[in-house]
């Protein structure tokens, strides 16, 4: 079972056992990701993963890995690693799973939360429309993000969105 995964630089020839993860596809960037993974049993393996880094985390509640690459979003079972699903084109920015297991994506303007499946996400609405999303980090259930008020660039916001209630506060702006 993957229980660890952080994006490394390649590695070299033989470091770790390696997995290649890519789809056939006329749109594919030349980039790659590589991913080195530590198992339960503290074995270290790489997963290169087709496109750009972005980010990779892990939900053990739901016993899946996500990894976000700039041309495609990866779901990879935890215990086998194997690719489950695959979204191509994907316009997510940021990638980041709550204390309760769910993962929460944003593109550049709205939330999206995953629970069980890539295919099935669940749009979060936000009392403003957003521009320019980051994540900064999780204080208990909350996760503090900035980001614009879209349209009003000088508007530049602190947010919180509580992954219990799936409501988003203004911190200041």
């Amino acid at each position: 079972m993957i229980i660890e995964a952080e994006i490394i630089s390649q590695p070299y020839s033989g470091e770790y056992t390696e997995r290649i993860y890519d789809n056939e596809s006329a749109w594919n960037s030349q980039s790659w990701t590589f991913i080195k993974f530590t198992n339960d049993d503290y074995t270290e393996w790489c997963g290169q993963f087709r496109g750009f880094p972005r980010q990779v985390a892990i939900s053990t509640k739901n016993k899946i890995v996500l990894v976000l690459t700039s041309d495609y979003l990866f779901q990879l079972d935890i215990e086998t690693a194997n690719l489950i699903d695959i979204e191509d084109q994907p316009q997510y920015q940021n990638l980041i799973v709550a204390p309760n297991g769910d993962f929460i994506l944003a593109d550049y303007y709205n939330f999206e939360k995953v629970t069980t499946s890539i295919k099935d996400k669940e749009t979060i609405e936000s009392p403003i429309q957003m521009d320019i999303i980051e994540f900064k980090k999780w204080d208990n259930e909350k996760l503090e993000f900035t980001c614009d008020e879209f349209l009003n660039w000088d508007r530049h916001l602190t947010m919180t969105y509580d992954s219990g209630t799936n409501k988003f506060e203004i911190v200041n702006g």
